[in-house]
């Protein structure tokens, strides 16, 4: 296994997915530092043992030791890393990311680094609503799908190994999808959703809806205590692909629209046989 011989991991970037990463491999017997540009960050997961090293700011032993690294940071952030410290990596280190989009990130990343320096994007579909290493839980790749997401520039040996990650973490289903495929495929079941939830929180200002939801209000806007700033950016860089899972939306809703206004009993009975049958799918995974 590809493994054998990587035990000193580098997380950069100590939130609630880096920290998450870290508690679940520490618990596997690596060696675990970390590197914040919070030290809050680094003094709590030091505490709680769940790094054995790390350093608010830049360390370079921590990264000239590493043997595998992942990067848990907003995509800019990412690249800007990548192109001031890379020179500090040693020949043959894996790096892989957490980075929610693919193609305007990947491509970037593997043009930039030196050739003895393997970058296999991955992005774990788990996460919580909260931020911050303080609420990190390992427990979120339970059974998790998990997304390899390989360019040409990858070795077979590279994407093999990346999968063994998702599997140490704890994911159930690993999937390979190109970073084009990713984006439309994340555009919809992550972004969109993200955006229907806000939509739902602001469409109406009354102060007291807490007092009358159910579960179903509830459930549908869990995510929409959101991080404005990741995901802004996040939205921005996968335009094209939201837009178009937006537009596709829009057209259901505005369809749904017109039978209610219609009263076309039958047409909506049969939207909701369709989606009772879709999520069907869901519940025998």
């Amino acid at each position: 296994m590809e493994w054998i011989g990587r035990k000193n991991i580098l997380i950069v970037g100590l939130g609630l997915m880096g920290g998450s990463y870290a508690k679940a491999l520490k618990r596997l017997g690596f060696h675990i530092s970390a590197l914040d540009r919070d030290p809050e960050a680094i003094a709590w997961a030091l505490r709680e043992k769940i790094i054995d090293e790390g350093c608010a700011g830049m360390e370079e032993r921590l990264v000239r030791e590493a043997d595998t690294a992942v990067f848990a940071l907003y995509p800019g952030a990412f690249l800007e890393w990548i192109t001031q410290y890379q020179h500090l990596f040693q020949p043959g280190i894996m790096i892989t990311d957490v980075t929610g989009v693919k193609s305007c990130v990947v491509y970037q990343i593997q043009d930039a680094l030196r050739d003895d320096v393997e970058f296999i994007a991955a992005h774990p579909m788990a996460g919580r609503e909260t931020s911050g290493v303080q609420n990190s839980d390992d427990r979120i790749f339970r059974d998790a799908n998990y997304i390899v997401v390989p360019t040409e520039k990858n070795t077979p040996k590279a994407i093999e190994w990346c999968g063994v990650l998702g599997r140490l973490l704890g994911c159930g289903k690993i999937s390979v999808l190109s970073p084009e495929e990713h984006d439309e495929m994340i555009g919809f079941v992550s972004q969109l959703t993200h955006c229907i939830a806000v939509s739902l929180m602001t469409c109406s200002d009354n102060t007291h809806l807490a007092d009358y939801t159910g579960d179903s209000f509830r459930d549908l806007t869990r995510i929409a205590r959101i991080n404005d700033r990741m995901w802004s950016e996040l939205f921005l860089m996968n335009r094209e692909p939201l837009l178009r899972q937006m537009d596709l939306f829009l057209k259901e809703m505005t369809g749904f629209r017109e039978m209610l206004e219609k009263g076309d009993t039958e047409g909506m009975r049969e939207k909701m046989r369709l989606s009772t049958e879709r999520r069907a799918l869901f519940d025998r995974k």
